[in-house]
């Protein structure tokens, strides 16, 4: 079977239009707006705190939206039909993550504008967001293919968004050094690491680490997503 523009096209129209009737969405993506808006009042320089906002449009808005598309397919029993459609696993999950991916996109563009966020090299700043977007991306996929209801959602994402959201926040709680080396090795983490380098005058070679590791997030939730996905697409 071919890769069909179209047939991707036609499952991202009808999102968009069940997305506008969605009060959790909007909800959901006004979470790290708000955020934004306090961090500008507060007027924080520290470069931790600055990024805060854009790490929680990506949890949030990028997976918990990406989530709540998912399953409320499952919730109206409206997947088992999309899945016995003529398109294929691959234009399914296309088209299931573009319009989680531009709302996410817009999300943290607004939060950058809001809370004054300095992007001092545009092209580094859209690579870190693009490995990110495909890792909460496939986790909002997973999230989604373990909930039968998009309520459902919040209750088995509130441990993700913790620990990828806010666990920068909690950092200074731990003292066991195994715990703290693990939660370095975090997207969010990994982001923050790579853009102070770069806000200090840092290069491209100078955050390749970051970017590696990065990268390997995103392959392994995407590998992880599609073995969920051949298990539970029918499942209720």
């Amino acid at each position: 079977m071919t890769f069909s523009l179209k047939r991707v096209n036609a499952i991202i129209m009808k999102d968009y239009r069940d997305l506008l009737k969605n009060s959790y969405v909007i909800f959901t993506i006004a979470l790290p707006i708000f955020y934004a808006l306090l961090l500008n009042r507060i007027g924080d320089e520290d470069a931790t705190f600055n990024l805060l906002p854009i790490n929680l449009a990506l949890v949030i808005t990028g997976a918990f939206i990406q989530a709540a598309i998912v399953a409320e397919e499952k919730e109206k029993n409206t997947l088992r039909g999309l899945l016995l459609s003529p398109a294929s696993t691959l234009e399914i999950l296309i088209g299931k993550s573009v319009l989680s991916a531009i709302v996410t996109i817009l999300v943290i563009l607004i939060c950058a504008k809001l809370s004054d966020f300095e992007i001092v090299s545009l092209s580094i700043f859209a690579l870190i967001i693009f490995l990110n977007l495909i890792t909460y991306l496939a986790v909002g996929t997973m999230l989604g293919l373990l909930s039968r209801t998009v309520m459902e959602t919040s209750i088995i994402g509130m441990p993700f968004l913790m620990v990828f959201g806010m666990i920068s926040m909690f950092k200074p709680l731990f003292n066991n050094e195994i715990i703290l080396k693990a939660i370095e090795y975090l997207p969010g983490e990994q982001f923050t690491a790579a853009w102070v380098t770069i806000t200090e005058g840092g290069q491209f070679g100078d955050i390749i680490r970051e970017l590696i590791i990065l990268t390997l997030w995103a392959v392994v939730a995407v590998v992880i997503t599609f073995i969920t996905y051949g298990k539970r697409r029918f499942d209720k």
